[in-house]
């Protein structure tokens, strides 16, 4: 493939794709429905032939996550990718990964749950995802593509953001974004560091070290009840940063809103035609496209919220950014949600039913 060429690839090709020409060291996985595709096509593009990219099928989700611990510590690009029950065996991993301030990328496919539930689209893994999910009090980047596209983007994107501020970034696609063809321009190629450049640009890094010099030692655990607390606080410090240079919205048709419809990844491509609908109506509607769901766009929505009367939350599940939305709009104008469960995708004008009814309510004189 050139770089040019736009191909027609699934969302998980192209993010596989992607991972290759960025300079990816190593893939640790394990197949679940519908994020599988990752993995097949690492396997089938054998990098390691090539730019030398370690791709593993591990005995299990903890083994791959651990994995990717290890190659991690080492400055290395790794990445794992999977799906809700897969993600939910890693957690354990995400919080060591957290708390031993490690980069890395974990991509969640989301499929509908609870328990092995159903294989088809779903958003019901946003706690899981952007309120931590493991033990502790940390964070991760969390990142919402919206297309092919972005599954291509958002891989060197991920990777920057982890490796600037050294926390594990997450790209939380659904399943619907994962399994969907589009035409999609892959990134320019980017070779992979040498263990030289690993130490001299990552000092941190347990690699390459000069035979004078000790190892680092890379590990979450600390005994020293007031030294934990000081590792704590400083990232609480470094999360605060990330809030404050790296949250991402994207807005349409929002400078006139009288009402606004948030969404996220496959919902929010859908709704912008619920917003041409609406507008053909006469009903002045904005869509709000959180694309960082962490650090979450709460300032983005609060400035629309003084000009709009209502908000409308639609997710792929029984109500969970709705949280985010209502802290962001401080109880200023009614926000409710519109979800659907178990697998099912709603359509543009089932959402346009909703809106009309909820501006209908709010505007009644």
């Amino acid at each position: 493939m050139t770089e040019q060429t736009a191909d027609l690839l699934k969302g998980n090709e192209a993010l596989a794709l992607a991972a290759i020409r960025y300079g990816c060291d190593g893939y640790f996985g394990y197949p679940i429905t519908p994020q599988s595709e990752v993995l097949e096509t690492l396997m089938a593009e054998a990098p390691w032939e090539t730019t030398g990219m370690v791709v593993m099928q591990a005995e299990s989700e903890p083994a791959a996550i651990n994995m990717v611990y290890g190659g991690a510590a080492c400055g290395r690009r790794v990445m794992t990718s999977s799906s809700g029950p897969g993600i939910s065996l890693k957690q354990e991993g995400i919080s060591y990964l957290a708390g031993a301030e490690l980069p890395a990328l974990i991509v969640n496919v989301m499929r509908g749950g609870p328990g092995l539930g159903t294989i088809q689209p779903s958003q019901a893994d946003y706690f899981q995802a952007v309120k931590g999910g493991g033990h502790g009090d940390y964070r991760l980047i969390v990142l919402a593509p919206a297309g092919v596209q972005d599954m291509a983007d958002f891989v060197s994107l991920a990777f920057d953001l982890a490796f600037a501020y050294r926390v594990p970034a997450m790209i939380l696609a659904d399943g619907a974004i994962g399994q969907m063809m589009e035409k999609v321009t892959l990134p320019p190629w980017r070779r992979r560091l040498t263990d030289a450049e690993i130490a001299e640009r990552y000092p941190w890094a347990a690699v390459g070290k000069p035979a004078s010099r000790s190892r680092n030692v890379l590990t979450s655990l600390e005994l020293d009840q007031a030294v934990m607390e000081r590792k704590s606080l400083a990232l609480q410090e470094r999360y605060a940063r990330i809030e404050a240079a790296e949250t991402r919205s994207e807005a349409y048709l929002t400078d006139d809103a009288e009402m606004l419809l948030v969404a996220f990844g496959s919902a929010a491509r859908i709704y912008r035609k619920t917003v041409d609908l609406a507008r053909q109506r006469g009903v002045r509607l904005g869509l709000l496209r959180p694309v960082t769901l962490w650090p979450f766009p709460t300032q983005a929505i609060a400035r629309l919220v003084g000009q709009v009367t209502s908000v409308l939350v639609v997710e792929l599940n029984a109500g969970q950014m709705v949280e985010d939305v209502r802290l962001a709009a401080g109880g200023r104008v009614p926000v409710e949600h519109y979800g659907r469960l178990g697998g099912v995708v709603f359509s543009p004008d089932e959402i346009l039913e909703a809106a009309l009814s909820q501006w209908n309510k709010t505007n009644r004189k």
